[in-house]
């Protein structure tokens, strides 16, 4: 259902299609141009194929290998002999501090994994969740350490790594030496004297003939071989360092449980942050607008009371502008309850609920609603306070001659778009109030994105989660 008020509205702002382009948009904020976005800047001259083998993150991941496996020995012999040796002493006390010994050195060596992962593949893997030891003294660290999964986590990964350290070893080194040496073979050929003046690999032989690369149709098509395995050699490379890349992100990171526990202790702190916010203004619309002028109110009928006898000209007076003042306190009433929590939302749901706001809004409003059903209502609650808060800056700060809402579902996202022609710069990571919204739109999964060019028009796109 699409509702305009005032005049000189626009459309939506999208074709029908993109709304998964929505769900899933980051791009829409960061303006084009900047890096990262394709078609801007200078092209290289030489392709990237060709580059590879030369760039530095090439080497860095061939290092990586190259170390993988006289790291992967220390780690792998390390967690061997201290795992066996503590499983051997658990029948008496000394296997214990032995297996948290074991175990806290799987830690220290998942640290250093990190930070090399960190040098030469570029990856910034945080640590995991803390030991967490609740008194003081040595059996609590103790019992902290063998207690912890990240701790269990880095033993399995010194198991796990010791064989793809291998692999990849001896894979990487076998084909890295094979392509520079067909690559170069032109160069060192001549040391193989195949007979009296020229020399070359033999491939075959026996008592009746020989087989040798040393014509130079061979030579070339050696060459060309070496350049091919040299060409393709850093995307192997890289394809084995991904490998490398999940192994340390995974078993050496923190687990997605803890990262959820304190994604949602974040989110805890902002809605408690919230509510105490929404309270306090509460509280001050109450202390300095309604209650102001019911107590003004209470003062002008007591006075009119007094007067009613000897001047009832001047009491009717008094009482006809206490009776204003009860229409606009009730009217300053009805604007808090409608900013707690507005009765239309309730009634009648997301659609009627933004019409009533863009019919108050001082900026001509389009507003289209396409759901085909109702979200939970705290969701719901959020999209409108969201909405109402954009139309907000729209009126006050964009300069803007129409506006337009959208509401519409894609897949389990509900999504939100508020679009103006205002002048544009806006910035959400200004301390504005865009930043408390997405802040609020955080504690519940959503995501706020902010595209405002100085100049306008200004989109601000909200995903919010179908059910909370």
């Amino acid at each position: 259902m699409a509702t305009e008020y005032g005049h000189g509205g626009y459309g939506r702002g999208y074709e029908p299609g993109d709304e998964g382009r929505y769900a899933y948009g980051p791009h829409l904020g960061r303006p084009a141009g900047t890096p990262g976005i394709p078609g801007r800047g200078r092209r290289p001259r030489i392709p990237l194929a060709l580059r590879a083998p030369f760039e530095a993150r090439a080497w860095r991941e061939l290092g990586h290998v190259l170390l993988s496996l006289p790291v992967s020995v220390v780690l792998f012999t390390w967690t061997v002999t201290m795992v066996s040796l503590g499983a051997g002493l658990l029948v008496t006390f000394l296997g214990v501090p032995v297996l948290a010994a074991a175990l806290a050195g799987c830690r220290g060596f998942g640290a250093l994994e990190r930070a090399r992962a960190r040098a030469l593949l570029d990856l910034d893997v945080p640590g995991p969740e803390p030991l967490r030891v609740r008194k003081p003294g040595a059996l609590a660290w103790m019992g902290a350490v063998l207690k912890s999964g990240a701790s269990w986590r880095s033993l399995l990964y010194t198991l796990v790594q010791f064989p793809w350290a291998v692999f990849t070893f001896t894979v990487t080194v076998t084909l890295w030496t094979l392509g520079w040496g067909l690559l170069t073979y032109p160069l060192w050929f001549w040391v193989f004297p195949a007979y009296v003046g020229q020399g070359g690999v033999q491939l075959y032989g026996d008592d009746h003939h020989r087989i040798y690369l040393d014509n130079p149709f061979e030579i070339t098509v050696t060459t060309l071989v070496g350049l091919l395995f040299t060409l393709a050699m850093p995307w192997l490379v890289r394809a084995l360092t991904t490998v490398d890349g999940l192994l340390v992100r995974g078993l050496l990171g923190p687990s997605l449980l803890s990262e959820r526990v304190v994604e949602l202790e974040s989110d805890r702190g902002v809605v408690v942050d919230t509510a105490a916010a929404d309270l306090r203004r509460i509280e001050r619309d109450l202390h300095d607008g309604a209650q102001a002028r019911l107590v003004g109110l209470a003062m002008d009928l007591g006075l009119a009371k007094e007067k009613m006898r000897e001047d009832p000209q001047a009491a009717a007076r008094m009482v006809e502008e206490a009776h204003g003042e009860v229409k606009t306190a009730l009217q300053e009433l009805r604007d808090l309850a409608r900013g707690i929590h507005p009765a239309v939302l309730t009634d009648r749901g997301l659609d009627a609920a933004l019409s009533a706001v863009a019919s108050r809004c001082t900026v001509p409003v389009r507003v289209e609603v396409d759901l085909p059903s109702r979200p939970a209502p705290a969701i719901e609650g959020i999209a409108y306070f969201t909405v109402c808060e954009l139309l907000q800056n729209v009126a006050k700060h964009s300069g803007a001659r129409s506006a337009t809402v959208d509401v519409w579902r894609s897949e389990d996202r509900l999504m939100l778009q508020v679009t103006d022609d205002g002048v544009g710069g806006a910035d959400a990571a200004a301390g504005s109030g865009l930043a408390g919204l997405r802040g609020r739109l955080d504690a519940v999964d959503g995501i706020l994105l902010v595209d405002s060019p100085a100049g306008g028009p200004t989109r601000v796109i909200a995903e919010l989660p179908w059910r909370g």
